[in-house]
């Protein structure tokens, strides 16, 4: 979340008697799935032998996100953006982090 977002939004909680919270997904990066057909290769973690009986260097084939790569925090966008929608939430078209939602006069 940017950071004049989020001024903004304590900004309007507090005008309007409000509570902020928020939310921190443990291991959330481990939920989300790589796209179709997507192949993602890394070096062997540490501990495990790098190089082949054959001399070459090993390499591993990624089947699911793991913490800490680059296309983690994506792939998890993905799976948590469409949930939040289907739950009523509407994306902010200025910072596409920030979702909110209206129920008569109460806001979410």
């Amino acid at each position: 979340m940017r950071g004049t977002s989020l001024r903004a939004l304590a900004s309007l909680a507090a005008s309007m008697g409000m509570r902020m919270r928020r939310w921190d997904f443990v291991a959330a990066y481990l939920q989300g799935e790589l796209e179709p057909g997507e192949v993602v290769y890394c070096h062997p973690p540490p501990g495990y032998t790098t190089i082949g009986s054959d001399g070459r260097p090993r390499i591993c084939r990624i089947q699911e996100p793991v913490y800490g790569m680059a296309q983690a925090g994506r792939r998890w966008q993905r799976t948590l953006f469409p949930w939040l929608e289907a739950q009523g939430f509407t994306q902010s078209y200025t910072d596409t982090c920030i979702f909110s939602k209206a129920r008569g006069d109460d806001r979410l």
